[in-house]
């Protein structure tokens, strides 16, 4: 993790309209679009994992039809944070966290905490959450993002809250989805950014000059700075270089890897 990186990718890899050249070439097995992604992408956001438990064999597998420098992003089972109370999925999070997602070895990313759109920010709840969640696992080093979808999280104490507990907070900011809160404020050592604004009347998803602002933003927060077209909630944190996190995500998917091409020949440029 010394070497700060910029990943940019999509959520999943299996969806029909990716497919007879769209993204994949036309004829290409199934099977192998894991591999094909992977060698377009620098990292894919897993989402099988929040629908259900997978074995691991499949994390081996996955992890071996990757090349070196490549990471999965890994969203967690919805068990662990559909609760009454967070604090009620600590047999969940343990559960998940031993299911096989060690497998992936050092292409394990972030760890992705999806909050339903009715959970209230609750100090208390939140800080028992992530006092549960483990910095190592199998000698592994961890990172966990949460993600809130309630308006009540766009507060000062919950920003204050993960930067205690070094949670990176996906950033759901101003070009993205409008039914989250934005939170653009960096609370770990890495940024993740979920982008939900892709449009299908766009070859690429977002327009050309979107695209430019989201990789001026990607690099900014590499850099160690917060982008400063992006409100803060709190003050920003001492400035320090950061790995960055970005996925293309929902909306008009069949967009997203055009959008995330895109991006990636922008920040190679």
């Amino acid at each position: 993790m010394a070497d700060h990186r910029i990943r940019v990718g999509i959520g999943g890899w299996n969806f029909a309209e990716w497919r007879g050249g769209v993204f994949y070439p036309a004829g290409l097995p199934a099977a192998q679009e894991l591999h094909f992604a992977s060698q377009q992408l620098t990292s894919i956001e897993i989402n099988a994992t929040f629908y259900a438990t997978q074995k691991a064999a499949t994390y081996a597998r996955w992890r071996d039809e990757t090349p070196e420098g490549f990471q999965f992003a890994v969203k967690a089972h919805r068990f662990a944070t559909q609760r009454k109370t967070l604090s009620e999925g600590a047999e969940s999070v343990v559960h998940f966290l031993e299911s096989g997602i060690a497998e992936l070895g050092d292409k394990l990313g972030p760890i992705v905490w999806q909050l339903p759109p009715y959970r209230r920010f609750d100090a208390d709840d939140v800080e028992h959450f992530f006092a549960l969640l483990p910095d190592t696992l199998n000698g592994l080093p961890l990172r966990h993002v949460l993600e809130p979808r309630h308006a009540s999280f766009a507060c000062a104490d919950y920003v204050r809250l993960a930067r205690d507990y070094r949670v990176a907070t996906v950033a759901t900011v101003f070009t993205d989805s409008p039914d989250y809160p934005h939170i653009a404020d960096v609370t770990a050592d890495f940024v993740y950014a979920r982008l939900m604004r892709a449009q299908a009347d766009e070859p690429a998803g977002y327009a050309p000059g979107e695209l430019d602002a989201w990789a001026a933003r990607a690099q900014a927060w590499a850099r160690g700075e917060s982008p400063a077209d992006l409100p803060l909630i709190d003050a920003a944190p001492p400035a320090q270089p950061r790995d960055v996190y970005l996925y293309f995500i929902a909306a008009a998917k069949a967009r997203n890897p055009a959008a995330a091409l895109g991006l990636i020949a922008r920040l190679k440029g």
